[in-house]
């Protein structure tokens, strides 16, 4: 079993029923994301400071969001997170549940465009 240092009482047990909770986008978004890149190492429901990344890669400092309808009423929290997210040195990409479930190879391109352009 993995130790985590320096994590707020809760964090693991927190993240661990956001993933068992995932939506259905989520879940097709994670299979997608471990069949076509491997390399990257995609983690599910990360702590970052306050906040549970959807999805990170450590290794491409990028973190994937992915949103649903209760999204339009919290712009302002969703980008204050966005905001500390990035100041940690990630990139961020916000994702709609309405694009990842009937597009899932488009949304695949659009992540691999920002993992090319993470490179440069």
């Amino acid at each position: 079993m993995r130790t985590y240092h320096r994590q707020p009482s809760g964090t693991v047990s927190r993240a661990r029923q956001l993933r068992r909770d995932a939506t259905d986008a989520e879940r097709a978004l994670w299979l997608a994301l471990r069949e076509n890149f491997p390399a990257a190492r995609f983690r599910r429901q990360v702590p970052i400071g306050p906040y549970y990344a959807d999805f990170l890669s450590f290794r491409a400092k990028l973190v994937i969001e992915v949103d649903g309808g209760q999204h339009d009423l919290q712009t302002e929290y969703d980008a204050a997170r966005t905001r500390f997210i990035e100041a940690q040195g990630y990139r961020v990409i916000r994702l709609w549940n309405s694009d990842v479930l009937p597009d899932p190879e488009g949304v695949v391109n659009e992540i691999s465009l920002c993992l090319e352009a993470g490179k440069e």
